[in-house]
C-alpha cells in the first residue's frame, strides 16, 4: 500500500492524479507544510527531510522528490504503461524528461519567478526562455513528451504548465495550451481533484 504524504493544492496533488492513472492502491496522509507567507509548520509525521510534499511510503520505504516518486511508482505499477520499463524503447527519453523536470525546468521557473538571472556556464540549468523551446519541440512531435504515449512525465509537466497557464511566466504557445488541455481533461485528474482534500 502506498501512502502519499499530502497537503492540498500543492505539488503532491499531482501524485493523486498519477496514482489514479496507475490504478495503484494508495491512501492519503494529510500533513501540514510551511507556506510562502510564513504560516504553517513542519509536520513531524511527514518523512520528507525538509518537511515538504510530496513524499510517499511504500510499506515503510520512503521516496521523496517528484521525479523520483514518478519513476518509483511507474516501475512498481507497470500495468497501465505510464513509464517505459528497463530495456523497453523510450526508457532513456523518459528518464531524461524526468531528470530535466527536476534539474532544469523547475529551477528555471523559480529563477524567473524570483527575477534572478541564471548564471551562464555555472548553473546546472538555463533560463526559462531556453527551456520552453526544448519542451515545445518535443510536444510538436507529440501529442505527449514520449510521442503517442502518455507518461508520468506528462503528469509533472502538464500540471506545472496548467498552474502557470495564466501567468506571464509561461510563454504563450498554442502547442503548450493544447497539451495542457489533453493532460487536464484526463478522467484520472477529475478523480484526483475530488480527493485533493483527503
Amino acid at each position: 500500500m502506498i501512502t502519499l504524504f499530502h497537503c492540498p493544492q500543492t505539488r503532491s496533488s499531482r501524485f493523486i492524479f498519477l496514482l489514479e492513472e496507475l490504478e495503484a492502491p494508495y491512501e492519503i496522509k494529510l500533513v501540514t507544510v510551511r507556506s510562502r507567507d510564513g504560516s504553517g509548520r513542519v509536520d513531524a509525521t511527514n518523512p520528507h527531510p525538509h518537511g515538504k510534499v510530496p513524499a510517499i511510503s511504500d510499506d515503510g520505504s520512503i521516496v521523496f522528490e517528484s521525479s523520483a516518486i514518478a519513476l518509483y511508482l511507474t516501475d512498481k505499477f507497470p500495468k497501465n504503461r505510464l513509464g517505459p520499463q528497463v530495456g523497453e524503447p523510450g526508457r532513456g527519453s523518459y528518464l531524461s524528461w524526468l531528470s530535466y523536470y527536476a534539474g532544469v525546468m523547475e529551477p528555471s521557473f523559480v529563477s524567473k519567478f524570483m527575477k534572478m538571472e541564471v548564471p551562464r556556464g555555472t548553473a546546472g540549468w538555463v533560463a526559462l526562455e531556453e527551456v520552453m523551446p526544448t519542451v515545445i519541440k518535443a510536444l510538436s512531435a507529440g501529442p505527449y513528451l514520449l510521442g503517442e504515449r502518455f507518461s508520468a512525465a506528462d503528469v509533472l509537466y502538464g500540471t506545472t504548465f496548467a498552474l502557470f497557464a495564466r501567468s506571464p511566466l509561461l510563454p504563450k504557445s498554442p502547442i503548450v495550451d493544447d497539451y495542457v488541455k489533453r493532460v487536464t481533461e484526463r478522467p484520472a485528474l477529475a478523480r484526483a481533484q475530488a480527493r485533493d482534500n483527503g
